[in-house]
């Protein structure tokens, strides 16, 4: 059974910065792609950064230069390292697999970046 869990969501200052973990279970972590997704109130999920099972990461423009993905296959944990945050950063922060042909996602975290 394929479970993410997601923490480290809270509440930041804009500038500020948070770190969130996506802990995977059920299925070869490190032989898939993960990817953090957010969604804000009355917005589409939209994605944020994406990491190969080889290590290769892109970004949606919005996050690039201030957002870090990374992996830690020993761990079957996926993090987002999220630097110099925005007002437009606040979200639901999503962790997401696609496992044998079926999208998972976590519960998912809250960000909240407000001064």
């Amino acid at each position: 059974q394929v479970q993410l869990v997601e923490s480290g969501g809270g509440l930041a200052q804009p500038g500020g910065s948070l770190r969130l973990s996506c802990a995977a279970s059920g299925f070869p972590f490190n032989t898939y792609a993960m990817g953090w997704y957010r969604q804000a109130p009355g917005k589409q999920r939209d994605l944020v950064a994406r990491i190969s099972n080889g290590g290769s990461a892109n970004y949606a423009d919005s996050v690039k230069g201030r957002f870090t993905i990374s992996r830690d296959n020993a761990k079957n944990t996926v993090y987002l390292q999220m630097n110099s945050l925005k007002l437009e950063d606040t979200a639901v922060y999503y962790c997401n697999a696609a496992v044998w042909a079926t999208n998972y996602w976590g519960q998912g975290t809250q960000v909240t970046v407000s001064s």
